[in-house]
């Protein structure tokens, strides 16, 4: 994934129910600014004609890895497309001698949440906690998984 990439990947986005996406960090300088620190990370699939149809944002901040919306469109779920992803994802991480990768799921997120168990990941019990330093970086959620 590269900065070119911003425009069908939020696009893709706006098409995903139960997606967050956050007035800030999800603008096209913030996430321009992820991939300069992550040049190699993060990965776009995308059909033959070019269309993008998953993503996955993928980051480290040199102790530990994270992945962040990690999506695909629903017409083309269920084809190993998240598996290949994610794949690219740990591969890559690897490479930079990560040894441990983290994300957050929403509990309603059924569709999520099943494929991760699928895929071998383990439920952590921690609490999240974070705290905004920007009161406009308001969370917009596309919509409930149907």
């Amino acid at each position: 994934m590269t900065a070119a990439d911003y425009d069908d990947v939020h696009a893709l986005w706006l098409t995903i129910r139960g997606f967050g996406i956050r007035a800030l960090d999800d603008s096209r300088e913030d996430i321009e600014r992820f991939i300069l620190r992550n040049p190699t990370t993060s990965v776009v699939a995308r059909l033959a004609d070019g269309r993008a149809v998953g993503s996955i944002l993928c980051g480290s901040d040199g102790r530990q890895g994270a992945l962040y919306h990690v999506c695909v469109a629903r017409e083309y779920r269920r084809q190993g497309i998240g598996t290949r992803m994610v794949g690219y994802c740990m591969q890559q991480l690897r490479s930079l001698g990560i040894n441990k990768v983290a994300l957050i799921a929403f509990a309603s997120n059924d569709a999520g949440n099943a494929f991760w168990k699928q895929i071998g990941w383990k439920r952590s019990d921690v609490n999240y906690y974070e705290f905004v330093l920007n009161e406009k970086n308001i969370t917009r959620f596309i919509g409930e998984e149907q």
